[in-house]
């Protein structure tokens, strides 16, 4: 039997015991173990991460909808083919107008999606005359500085790294699910062929070696902004985004302090 198979069955072990075993010293000793210095985050040799602080930015009014940033990410990091996941998408929000003789100032919202907006979007079959308002929405991983996902894996697969990842190591991952459940944004996905969980990891091998996104490097309106807090130039696009923008992030009553902060963003965008 190979050693990851057999890591792989221990962790397993692990896991299934999670119920009574949780409260346990020995249980949190070995996660922490794992989270520690077993997992790996792929950044090469001599990459300091307390030296870095990533940060994305998203302008919705910039959003055309054309879903290459979709396309860029399922190729780079080599996503399922399917239609069912993705590590990044788009939302297309439309708002009607409030129906004569309706005292609300907005009508009804509809949210679409189609293939994550990987192919831009078709037409709207609602007339024009009835849009109060509409526009796109990138979303992707949150970056929770107090991220639900890792505090529900019980094996430390799911792990925090200190320039601000949310990362997921799929050689010691057990398949449970937990975390794709205690995620509140949706972003997580299990991966069909390794049975094992997966979501955005802000192309954490491009970014640890000096490149930008994929989803930021193809996007042609400069929609996503991608920067470094804790290196900042002059004239920072991020610097600049934030001193020129009332900026948002998802669901802020949740207290997990995403990292993805959102600029002319609509109270209908959860």
């Amino acid at each position: 039997m190979n050693s990851s198979c057999s890591r792989r069955r221990w962790l397993g072990w692990l896991g299934s015991g999670l119920g009574w075993l949780a409260a346990l010293p020995a249980a949190k000793a070995a996660k922490s173990t794992v989270k520690n210095l077993l997992t790996s985050s792929g950044a090469p040799k001599g990459y300091d991460p307390t030296k870095h602080q990533w940060l994305m930015c998203i302008d919705v009014d910039r959003c055309i909808g054309c879903g290459l940033c979709v396309d860029a990410c399922k190729i780079e990091n080599k996503v399922s083919a399917s239609p069912h996941y993705f590590r990044t998408w788009i939302e297309r929000y439309l708002i009607r107008k409030p129906k004569p003789g309706q005292l609300a100032l907005r009508g009804e919202v509809t949210v679409d999606s189609p293939n994550g907006g990987r192919d831009g979007f078709p037409p709207t079959l609602v007339p024009k005359s009835e849009i109060l308002k509409a526009f796109y929405v990138p979303k992707l991983c949150n970056l929770c500085e107090h991220s639900p996902c890792s505090q529900a894996c019980p094996v430390g697969a799911t792990f925090d790294t200190p320039d601000g990842a949310v990362l997921v190591d799929p050689e010691y991952c057990i398949g449970c699910g937990f975390c794709i459940q205690a995620c509140p944004y949706g972003c997580r996905f299990m991966n069909p062929d390794t049975h094992t969980a997966e979501k955005c990891t802000l192309c954490y091998h491009r970014i640890t070696r000096g490149l930008k996104p994929a989803c930021v490097e193809v996007c042609p309106t400069q929609t996503r902004i991608f920067g470094d807090l804790k290196n900042m130039t002059e004239k920072d696009p991020v610097q600049e985004f934030i001193r020129n923008n009332k900026v948002f992030t998802l669901k802020p009553n949740l207290g997990t302090e995403p990292r993805v902060l959102y600029a002319n963003i609509d109270k209908e965008v959860r």
